[in-house]
């Protein structure tokens, strides 16, 4: 791992820039992502050019995956944790990620799951439009019209203010990395989410002692090659339900039983509802039963799921996961991590309810 250094202030400690493509690198006629070889000494110049003297100091770190966000996958997802973990444990601490808008809160997501307990400061960013102007062959300028100049520079300033957390700034605003999902395909407010996300199992420590974090890293150590190899197989399922009869869903539900354990999303409609059938129960049952953990979620944007409804409820009695407010995505990164971080399915549940329990008590205290 090298760190190329592209220092305008003098902070000791440079942020840690990372490009990984998406359309905010992407350039030319039809747009495609330039190499990090091309567009990174391009946003180097970029940045000297605007500098008004109160630029952080700036490293590049290398990064090998660059590729649309859309085409990303759990094993890519495990190569970010350890790209940041690496650079995290030789003392770096605050990162800026590029990322394409497809899947960036699902990247967010699970960087948040997987660094829950440090102090790393990291954020996470991307543009609707790409940083230059395709229009201008002769030399590298930004696009007036963009939104990618703004978001980097919200981003790295929010990275230089140093505090603890993975958050994601897009927009103008930024929010906790666990809370946000993309509600618009090509708008410039494209994300949203929200400041009171009181999810403590992805809290991190203001003020980490450096026998604390050594601790922690060790943890991390002692999994690593072990999660990069679960990558290669974890998996996880949505099922959306429509105004079909239950059986369709239960036929959905059985294909997947026989798979290694895995996760599986239940998208309900409103709070939470799902079409009760005999043989639906008993799909979720059995998938409980062969170690797939059945977490349930809403279709609706906003405001989660409840168990206040029989239409619902149900489910709850076949060992179904209630998701709570939590995300689509946000709920596919804390399956993906329980899959990669824990050997067993008892640990899983176990971790996924210890986090739900301590979540409650946030909430109740913070009302």
């Amino acid at each position: 791992m090298h760190a190329h250094s592209a220092s305008i202030s003098s902070l000791s400690s440079p942020i840690q820039l990372i490009y990984a493509g998406g359309t905010f690198g992407s350039y030319g006629k039809p747009l495609a992502p330039l190499a990090a070889a091309e567009f990174l000494p391009a946003l180097q110049n970029l940045l000297a050019k605007h500098d008004k003297g109160h630029q952080p100091a700036i490293a590049w770190l290398d990064n090998t995956l660059i590729k649309d966000s859309s085409q990303f996958n759990a094993r890519d997802l495990a190569h970010f944790y350890n790209l940041l973990l690496d650079a995290y444990a030789v003392g770096h601490r605050q990162f800026v990620l590029i990322t394409g808008t497809d899947t960036l809160s699902y990247l967010g997501a699970f960087l948040a799951e997987a660094f829950a307990g440090s102090d790393l400061c990291l954020i996470v960013t991307g543009s609707m439009r790409p940083l230059l102007d395709s229009e201008i062959i002769d030399s590298y300028c930004v696009d007036a019209n963009s939104d990618a100049w703004d978001n980097f520079n919200d981003a790295l300033r929010l990275a230089a203010a140093g505090e603890s957390g993975v958050k994601i700034s897009f927009g103008g605003e930024a929010w906790a990395a666990q809370t946000v999902q993309k509600i618009h395909s090509h708008d410039f407010m494209a994300f949203t989410g929200h400041s009171r996300a009181a999810y403590p199992a992805n809290s991190y420590v203001k003020m980490l002692p450096e026998t604390r974090k050594q601790h922690w890293l060790d943890d991390q150590h002692a999994i690593v090659d072990s999660i990069r190899a679960c990558a290669h197989e974890a998996t996880i399922h949505a099922l959306y339900c429509l105004p079909n009869d239950p059986e369709v869903l239960c036929l959905q539900l059985q294909s997947l039983l026989k798979s290694p354990p895995c996760g599986i999303i239940l998208l309900g409609f409103g709070a939470g509802n799902i079409p009760y059938s005999p043989a639906l129960a008993a799909a979720l049952q059995q998938a409980y039963d062969c170690g797939h953990m059945v977490v349930c979620t809403s279709q609706c944007p906003f405001g989660g799921v409840s168990d206040s409804y029989a239409a619902g409820s149900w489910q709850y009695e076949y060992q179904v996961i209630a998701g709570g407010r939590l995300t689509i995505a946000a709920i596919y990164a804390r399956l993906l991590w329980l899959l990669l971080r824990y050997d067993t399915p008892a640990r899983r549940r176990q971790r996924w309810a210890h986090t739900v329990s301590q979540t409650s008590t946030t909430i109740h205290k913070n009302r």
